[in-house]
């Protein structure tokens, strides 16, 4: 019997709920495709929470990391949602790996990083090119903290060059944005269900 699976989303938006936000949407669209591939999931938009700088897995009095971090812990598939602003990630994003760094000393009990077994995918926004460039800086970083990164592991939409136009202004959906979607998270489940048959063996050290 296949095992059950799990997903986690962390929308990297500057904008506050309950403002529309177009990674929300394409994160939403990625994350409805898990469900189809029969994994449930929740979504966090972690501007809407005080997330403290830092490189600690809790920073102390006020800061709304751990219980996000509860979240990933206790998920098979971290999804990062971000925008695209002059190029690069958001802020919001950045932040969100500089506290998973945290995440390399901590072990389980086979003495691996606590992210090993989990995948990590991707849905990147943007009326700007840099989705490349976000994703490569993205799983670089996951993958240093232990996240499995599947092929093909990135959805995303760039709108055209100087452009107004955002994705959730779009009519509909593009043909190729849906498929890829619906591709990545059909990777990502195959891998997660890999890893829970024949999780990833320590490090040597």
């Amino acid at each position: 019997m296949e095992p059950n699976l799990t997903a986690v989303c962390l929308v990297c938006t500057l904008k506050p709920s309950p403002a529309e936000s177009s990674s929300d949407l394409l994160g939403g669209q990625l994350m409805a495709a898990l469900a189809a591939e029969g994994v449930a999931g929740t979504t966090v938009r972690v501007v809407d929470h005080d997330v403290k700088p830092g490189v600690e897995a809790d920073m102390g009095d006020g800061d709304e990391w751990p219980a996000i971090r509860e979240k990933v812990q206790a998920a098979d598939i971290l999804v990062i949602a971000t925008p695209t602003w002059m190029g690069h990630m958001t802020s919001v994003a950045q932040r969100v790996l500089e506290r998973l760094d945290a995440e390399l000393s901590e072990k389980d009990d086979l003495g691996r990083p606590s992210m090993f077994d989990k995948v990590a995918v991707a849905a990147i926004v943007g009326n700007e090119d840099g989705a490349h460039q976000i994703t490569a800086e993205l799983f670089q970083a996951l993958n240093d903290i232990g996240f499995t990164i599947p092929a093909q592991g990135v959805t995303y939409w760039n709108g055209e060059a100087m452009g107004s136009v955002d994705y959730k202004d779009l009519e509909e959906t593009p043909e190729k944005v849906d498929s890829t979607t619906k591709s990545v998270a059909k990777f990502a489940a195959h891998v997660a269900r890999t890893l829970r048959i024949a999780p990833l063996p320590a490090p040597v050290e």
